[in-house]
This record gives C-alpha cells, structure tokens and sequence, in this order.
C-alpha cells in the first residue's frame, strides 16, 4: 500500500547573502516513490530538504503536495503550516528534546502538530515504540540512549506523523559505526510501506538496495537522476563519474 502524496518540486532557489546555494531545481516524486539524493558535501542537499517545509525559506520556486501548492516567493504562515504537517523530517543529528523521555519526544509532535489529545498521542507513541523496537526505552531520557537508538526515537517520531513526505538528512552521518545498521534496517521497514521517502545518505550499499531513483547533485543542481543500477554503474556525466569513483 502506498503512503503519502507525491511532491512536484518547480525552479526551486536558494542563496545565502552572494552564494547561491540552490539553482533551479525540479524534480517529480510520485506517491509512493523513494528517491535518494547524492552529491559531494556542500552541494545544497540538506538545504533541499530544508527548503522543502522551510525550515529555510527558498527563495524562488513552487511547490505542490498533493492539493497543497505554496509558492516560495508568497506563502504565507498558514500555508507554511499546513505543508509543515504534511511533511516530516528526520535530522542528522536527532533534534530531539533533552528534558523529554522517548516517548515524550513522539507524543509532543503528535499533540502540538497533529492535535491528538494526551491519551491519544501516548497510545500512538507506544505502537510506534513497538515498531521501532523501542518499549522498554519508553520513560529513557536522550542522555541515557545510545546515538542509535536516538535516531530511531527521531525516526519514530517522523512516522507517527503520518505525513504525506518524509525528509530523511543524512540520518546515519552522525552515528558511530555500531549503530549504522540497526536505523538503516529501521528505515528499510519504512520504505516497505511505500511511504513516500526523499533520503540525503552517503551510503552508497543503502542507497542501492532502497531507492526507486538516485539524484545526482552538484553545485547546488541537480546533474542526472535514474534508477540504482543505471547511475550507479553507468553514470552518463563526468561530475557523476567522478564522485563515484571517490566513494566507491
């Protein structure tokens, strides 16, 4: 079963002050879909996703969710609010509140975005803690987690939401190696819903095996897309080329 709504992404910009950071992006992703983005570091694919519930405003560019079109140039705080509860996002370094247990952490976006009441948003929380493996860690404050399963708490917390998109940035980049695979796995399972995932990831293996299509990105644009095996193994543009071969 497929979950979400497909996002239409039109002449997306972005510049901090002289440095122009985003140029001109359109990409399609379908309901459904999971689209993985790579690229060298700092070649605006975080700002990308920022930009997608404007946790940084873009400066130029539309964007349609589902029935949801906001444009960047004119949105207004309403709009940014009702695309801000269709999307989620998973942060690289978890984002979660220090003086909130895990559960508290999934009920707190649940009551303040989705208005569930308490009761509610704690039996929500709590099917999700089963999901992600994480009920015996339910009362465990963020200090007394391990960097794994904070993340999966972060992950936890995106999926109770229900969105129609999740934004997912480079959630393994801060992690230390022991805890890379158990949210890759937890992320597998997200993506076997069909949830409509757009993922920034450095894992080459990962980005393989999940990804209906990879970006290419570089310099702030986007240089060739397609499916895992095509640009993975038989990239067409030179900029591609080359940072495969740094990575592999």
């Amino acid at each position: 079963m497929t979950t979400g709504s497909g996002i239409s992404i039109r002449n997306l910009s972005k510049s901090f002050g002289d440095t122009a950071v985003l140029t001109d992006i359109s990409l399609e992703i379908a309901p459904g879909e999971r689209v993985v983005v790579i690229g060298p570091s700092g070649t605006g694919k975080s700002t990308l996703l920022r930009c997608l519930n404007f946790l940084d405003r873009p400066d130029a560019g539309t964007l349609q969710l589902g029935d949801l079109s906001v444009d960047a140039k004119t949105a207004s705080r309403a709009e940014i609010l009702a695309l801000r509860r269709r999307t989620s996002f998973v942060f690289q370094n978890y984002a979660l509140f220090a003086n909130k247990t895990a559960r508290q952490n999934i009920t707190q976006a649940l009551i303040a975005v989705k208005g569930l009441s308490k009761a509610d948003a704690n039996r929500r929380a709590d099917d999700i803690l089963r999901e992600t493996g994480l009920t015996a860690r339910a009362e465990a404050y963020p200090a007394a987690l391990s960097g794994g399963q904070q993340q999966r708490v972060g992950i936890g917390r995106a999926m109770a939401l229900d969105a129609d998109l999740m934004l997912f940035d480079e959630p393994t980049s801060a992690l230390d190696p022991e805890w890379v695979g158990e949210v890759l796995d937890l992320m597998r399972r997200v993506a076997e819903k069909r949830q409509t995932m757009l993922i920034v990831t450095h894992e080459m293996q990962f980005a393989r095996e999940i990804a209906d299509r990879i970006v290419f990105m570089s310099e702030g644009r986007i240089i060739e897309q397609g499916p895992p095996a095509q640009l993975l193994e038989n990239p067409q543009d030179p900029r591609t080329k080359a940072f495969l071969r740094r990575v592999s």
